[in-house]
């Protein structure tokens, strides 16, 4: 039995008009669900495929930066989380470069798992993506 703590990232990348103003939210919790850490980012225009991968890519190199060793990952983008799982393919060249960073991210942990959620299930990290499209202009 492994002793290491699996730790919880949910993530969520949005995108107004697409592509438009984009950003997104991490949320990560630790084995006992308690808040380790809320990260938002506002990323300019770009695509929501774009901003959902970036939003994994900034979780899972936040958690690493954590120590980090056993990763469950919550999405509601069926789209990145069928490509990461390999169900899906990369057709899309804009996406190819951060389908391959995410997987060389997630190989680095001992434990990765990625796993679709509904939307409801995935608040907290939707509303700080939308909190970073709304503030965008104050910062």
């Amino acid at each position: 039995m492994n002793a290491l703590p699996v730790f919880k990232l949910y993530i969520d990348g949005a995108s107004r008009n697409n592509p438009g103003p984009a950003a997104l939210g991490v949320v990560l919790l630790d084995g006992e669900g308690q808040l380790v850490e809320e990260y938002a980012e506002y990323l300019g225009e770009t695509t929501n495929n774009v901003a959902e991968y970036t939003a994994l890519i900034r979780g899972l190199e936040r958690a690493r930066q954590r120590g980090v060793r056993r990763l469950h990952v919550f999405s509601d983008s069926q789209l990145l989380v069928r490509q990461i799982n390999g169900s899906y393919r990369v057709r899309s060249p804009h996406l190819k470069g951060l389908h391959l960073a995410a997987l060389s991210l997630a190989r680095t942990f001992e434990e990765f798992v990625l796993q679709h959620i509904p939307r409801e299930m995935n608040r907290r990290a939707d509303s700080l993506a939308n909190q970073a499209l709304d503030h965008q202009g104050e910062a």
